[in-house]
């Protein structure tokens, strides 16, 4: 069934909004938890300060026994619709991975926004040091993570490209 063309759009901005929710709640909930002290440097948590792996799948940043439970369990619930479905397919696991990225990075940034000890001002280089590397005064992972995630969700959305039929003589 072919959709309508506006209907792709509008699907892609509820599902925006709905990860945009998501990442608020989350944010908070991140806020609740960590107070003042972000990448989890009070709680009582292993941390893996530098390894080289670190630079290549973190980006650069420790890695904490709590972030790497809530990156699981964030990447097990968004994927939870394939299970509850039983249907899996390439684009809806873009989508699913793009929906992904572009959440952890507003939940991010809405941590420093919503957060009373940081603040937007708050979001730099010499506060947040966990952040080491930074593109236009925001975190580069912010743009990588960003634009890949939303560019496998307009990709995800897009009609599948017309088979043609085999040809009879």
């Amino acid at each position: 069934m072919a959709e309508s063309a506006g209907r792709p759009f509008w699907r892609v901005v509820l599902l925006l909004l709905w990860v945009f929710a998501l990442a608020c709640c989350f944010a908070e909930v991140e806020i609740q938890i960590e107070g003042p002290n972000g990448w989890a440097s009070s709680l009582p948590t292993w941390r893996v300060e530098k390894h080289w792996l670190l630079d290549i799948f973190w980006g650069g940043r420790p890695l904490t026994g709590y972030h790497a439970w809530v990156f699981s369990f964030m990447a097990l619930a968004f994927h939870l619709g394939f299970f509850l479905l039983g249907r899996f397919s390439l684009r809806a696991e873009a989508r699913v991975i793009g929906a992904l990225a572009v959440f952890w990075v507003v939940e991010d940034l809405l941590w420093f926004v919503l957060n009373p000890a940081w603040g937007w001002t708050g979001l730099a280089p010499d506060r947040a040091t966990w952040h080491p590397r930074w593109f236009l005064g925001l975190p580069l992972d912010y743009t990588l993570f960003g634009l890949c995630g939303l560019a496998l969700i307009v990709w995800s959305f897009r009609p599948p490209a017309l088979t043609p039929s085999p040809q009879t003589d």
